[in-house]
């Protein structure tokens, strides 16, 4: 069932444009990256939160699996964008998924940044083909797209010492402003929060088909 429901939501895709990508603080590229949106093409609802001290373990153990369902349907859902326009990030939107759940992001806010700075790494610094962020300037290298997704999503997150005065305590919006300030791209938190929506909508979750 799970199966048949992934299969009608990628089915259901719909092109439409984005923005360009460019390298990190650059301005904004006059060519056209296309994007797919998501926004509907699957079940989504609103999960309320409760409280876990009086729930059984067979309880537990279905919330586990259900939020283990939702990161995996968000990380196709990433993986099915890149892979629409033959990004090289293809085949990491589970990484993705995974680090926005450990660090309390938007699961989109990654991905869009690394269309909007090297149109999901075809355009990566120069040097380190893991550095699809722009990150630190391009001045930080990384071993692995794991890396590079698991540190700048902690970053981001306010949850590094060394940066958290930028990014701690902040909604997606800010982050983004901190990231890369209006001085340098006037329009660049509304141009990721553009991507965002292209790739699916916020609540996207896993549900049981009836």
């Amino acid at each position: 069932m799970y199966k048949n429901k992934l299969i009608r939501f990628l089915h259901s895709l719909a092109l439409l444009p984005i923005l360009g990508a460019t390298p990190f603080s650059a301005s904004l590229s006059k060519q056209p990256v296309l994007g797919i949106n998501l926004t509907g093409s699957a079940p989504i609802v609103l999960v309320q939160k409760q409280n876990t001290a009086a729930k059984t373990p067979s309880v537990l153990n279905k919330e586990t699996d259900f939020l283990a369902k939702t990161v995996e349907l968000r990380g196709q859902a990433i993986d099915a964008y890149f892979r629409a326009y033959d990004m090289p990030l293809a085949g990491t939107g589970k990484l993705f998924a995974e680090s926005a759940e450990k660090y309390g992001l938007d699961w989109r806010l990654l991905p869009a940044i690394a269309v909007r700075e090297s149109t999901g790494g075809k355009y990566a610094c120069k040097g380190d083909k893991f550095n699809p962020f722009g990150w630190a300037s391009c001045n930080i290298g990384f071993s692995s797209y794991s890396d590079a997704i698991d540190t700048v999503a902690r970053n981001l997150a306010g949850k590094d010492a060394g940066t958290e005065k930028y990014y701690k305590g902040k909604d997606t919006e800010g982050i983004l402003l901190a990231y890369n300030p209006p001085s340098i791209v006037p329009k660049y938190a509304s141009q990721v929060m553009y991507i965002m929506r292209q790739i699916g909508d916020k609540d996207l979750i896993y549900t049981e088909a009836a």
